[in-house]
């Protein structure tokens, strides 16, 4: 990485910066693959591939779910069952804090294990396909490279 000395990555590397390197370098093939299986392909295809990228979870929605699911339940479970699991929505406020800083948390390494794509990272398959497709034109307007951006 770029930024390997920073205490804080930047926001969009803030992940990958806490993924181990295998882990990125898998992800980084299978996001190649992803677009290989696409060049040539009809713009349909292409087109039904972004619609399942436009579905996919990132790793901050798939965190949040987690977080979410599991602060619900320990609340629960501590009004119900003992105020011992209370503690579960503590730690996880801090495993969330801590993530919003760092970019990283406990579970964070296995979401990435488990093949969970960053936003920018869908973001550059999306990207990549729309390039192949033809979608973008050169220009030296920069209102017309921001509406070709946007709409990417």
């Amino acid at each position: 990485m770029e930024n390997e000395l920073a205490v804080l990555p930047p926001t969009t590397k803030r992940v990958e910066f806490h993924t181990s390197r295998a882990v990125n370098r898998e992800i980084e093939a299978r996001t190649i693959a992803n677009i290989s299986r696409f060049t040539g392909r009809t713009s349909e295809a292409v087109r039904d591939r972004l619609t399942q990228l436009d579905n996919e979870w990132d790793t901050e929605r798939t965190l949040e779910t987690m977080a979410g699911t599991l602060t619900v339940m320990g609340t629960l479970l501590g009004l119900t069952v003992s105020r011992r699991w209370f503690i579960m929505p503590a730690l996880v406020g801090g495993f969330l804090v801590q993530h919003a800083i760092q970019g990283w948390c406990p579970p964070l390494a296995v979401i990435r294990r488990m093949g969970v794509r960053t936003a920018e990272e869908i973001a550059n398959e999306r990207v990549a396909l729309k390039t192949m497709r033809g979608d973008f034109q050169a220009t030296d307007n920069t209102h017309e490279a921001l509406a070709q951006a946007r709409m990417a």
